[in-house]
């Protein structure tokens, strides 16, 4: 993001870093846990499976009450909380020696949802120009902690085992404690309407925008198929294709690292250029042509790379769009909820796409689980094509003091093109989402301050 100002640069590295931290922590053990989980007391395939993926499901469940709570009382405590939670977890995971105790140890890690107050708290740190490449920075941090922890979960397992990789993930959360805390600055909490609110009703309002259901929709869709093509895809590399399972990453990590960089001229397209509807809608073609190739052709080496290529050009354009038009659609004051509910959507997908994944390929085969995945995607393929896409605002950057703002807060909003306002104590400023075709400056200018057009 070489357009951003310092503050932007530095809220979006320490922000992926924050992510790659903690998702290492949850991804490290995915490589490794099916073959070394057998040594725990009463484990069983079923219970290890649980035991892999509680932690979505955990995630699932806190990310909507945890993201709504960061709309009343800020996105630092809850993510310290979430934080606290997940090294709480990784303890007890790293002292387990029965299984119970594992799933445990799993579901607390899972039970730190921090996911929607980093989106919220990345949507009050960054200018509107720039939200697809802050998301996008974001989108690739997971997938960098995803392609680092095929690696790095197999040689720490092989030296200090499980208990290894759980105490390696707690240890990993101290510099993020330092990363929220000492490095990223501390958007006041807005008198919005919405804050006013019961929170259920917040929430409720929420679920029931329609554009922001389409989008919980998409990402449900999307995490579905990336969970159930991971339970297939070791499989057919090893099996079809003769690829020992300890150098599947030599295909995984190239084909992401292309992908990411692809995606790069895409999202500028998409935003700079105000193409986001093609855009989006090319991505969930891509994904709609990789799993139904897949299906056919996956006993040649070539064809699965190129369409895994495909499936992640797809994947990672999404992961991109998909949280920045979900923060475009939610009001300042909701987008914690906002982020919640899409959070929780997203961990629900990948629960139910490991589930479904191995019950279709177990009973009907691999290819049933590319079939199911095809139809799904041309569904919200359907779905997508009747989104709107949100008016491109630009951002507004005007000084003032956290006294002054707080005194003209309320003359701010009323300002004809005003859609929502955030102060930023460490930048002693006030950033504005505005439509320029309706917005004036000089009405900034009559309240006495000075702003900026970003």
């Amino acid at each position: 993001m070489p357009n951003n100002p310092p503050l932007e640069r530095k809220v979006v590295f320490s922000l992926a870093s924050l992510y790659v931290l903690r998702m290492l922590g949850l991804f490290m053990v995915l490589p490794v846990l099916a073959v070394l989980g057998v040594e725990y007391s009463g484990a069983t395939p079923v219970l290890l499976g649980v035991a892999l993926g509680i932690y979505g499901l955990t995630q699932a469940a806190f990310q909507i009450p945890l993201g709504a709570l960061s709309d009343y009382v800020g996105r630092k405590p809850v993510i310290v909380f979430g934080l606290i939670l997940f090294f709480i977890g990784s303890v007890v995971a790293a002292e387990a020696t029965s299984i119970w105790q594992l799933i445990t140890g799993r579901a607390l890690q899972g039970a730190g949802a921090i996911a929607a107050a980093i989106m919220a708290l990345l949507t009050d740190l960054t200018s509107e120009n720039n939200r697809t490449k802050a998301m996008a920075s974001l989108g690739i941090s997971i997938g960098v902690a995803f392609a680092a922890s095929l690696v790095i979960g197999p040689l720490i397992a092989s030296t200090w085992g499980l208990s290894g990789i759980f105490w390696l993930s707690a240890i990993l959360v101290i510099p993020g404690f330092w990363i929220i805390l000492k490095v990223l600055p501390t958007p006041a909490k807005s008198v919005g309407a919405g804050q006013q609110k019961p929170i259920y009703q917040q929430i409720g309002s929420v679920f029931l925008h329609p554009q922001l259901l389409r989008l919980d929709v998409g990402v449900f869709v999307l995490h579905l198929l990336m969970t159930s093509l991971f339970v297939v895809m070791p499989g057919i590399l090893f099996e079809n294709l003769g690829i020992a399972v300890a150098q599947h990453w030599l295909i995984y990590l190239p084909v992401m690292v292309v992908s990411f960089i692809a995606m790069i001229p895409l999202v500028i397209i998409a935003e700079k250029h105000r193409k986001m509807k093609p855009v989006f809608l090319s991505a969930i073609t891509f994904l709609l042509i990789s799993t139904l190739l897949l299906s056919g052709f996956n006993d040649s080496l070539v064809v699965c790379v190129i369409m895994l290529f495909v499936f992640f050009l797809g994947f990672n354009l999404l992961e991109a769009t998909l949280p920045s038009l979900m923060s475009k659609q939610a009001s300042s004051d909701t987008k914690g909820s906002a982020s919640g509910v899409y959070s929780t959507f997203q961990f629900m997908g990948a629960f139910v796409g490991g589930a479904l994944g191995g019950y279709l390929s177990q009973h009907f085969g691999a290819q049933s689980v590319f079939y199911v995945g095809a139809a799904l995607t041309g569904v919200w393929l359907l779905i997508a094509m009747t989104m709107s896409i949100p008016k491109a605002l630009s951002s507004v950057i005007v000084e003032t003091s956290q006294t002054q703002f707080f005194r003209v807060e309320p003359q701010l909003r009323g300002i004809n093109g005003v859609y929502d306002v955030t102060f930023i104590e460490e930048e002693s400023s006030a950033h504005l989402r505005v439509d320029e075709k309706e917005f004036e400056v000089s009405n900034i200018e009559a309240l006495g301050l000075r702003a900026t057009i970003r």
